[in-house]
């Protein structure tokens, strides 16, 4: 288990327990020679290359959001679809994009946050939402790849 951040610099950090576009992260990294960290609370194979190194970290909640959150700031681009982490990310100076491919900005990171609250209260109510998001689809894959790309190149420009 790691317990220390990656040095400062260009950077992808992943909250990969359940990132469904680990192999996109790769592609785009090593077109970019960015390293990856691949951060987890559950042991999983990745690639053998110099450029991704996983992280393990304790079961604890949000073990591996703080390990994240830690590790942003200017240079690193967080792939997370979790709010809360992306406002954490944002606020500390890093780019972040949903696995969707959808950016956090601080411009629309509040505006998040109160949806999530009322879809939080929506489902805990009686005759509440019961459905979760949209199943993943192609053009969200092929939306991640752009937006991640994106988020390099302005990235490597500071």
């Amino acid at each position: 288990m790691s317990a220390a951040p990656p040095p400062l610099g260009l950077r992808i950090l992943v909250d990969a327990d359940a990132c469904p576009v680990k192999e996109e992260v790769y592609k785009v990294a090593f077109r970019h020679r960015a390293p990856v960290r691949i951060v987890s609370n559950s042991p999983f194979r990745v690639p053998d290359h110099p450029l991704i190194e996983r992280i393990l970290v304790s079961d604890a909640f949000d073990a591996a959001d703080d390990w994240i959150a830690a590790a942003a700031g200017p240079g690193a681009v967080v792939v997370t679809g979790d709010i809360l982490l992306a406002a954490r990310c944002l606020k500390a100076g890093a780019a972040v994009v949903a696995p969707n491919g959808r950016p956090f900005t601080l411009a629309s990171i509040g505006a998040a946050i109160a949806t999530r609250a009322i879809m939080a209260d929506l489902r805990a109510g009686a005759d509440g939402i019961r459905s979760g998001p949209a199943p993943f689809a192609k053009e969200d894959r092929s939306r991640f790849l752009s937006a991640l790309d994106e988020a390099l190149v302005r990235a490597k420009r500071r």
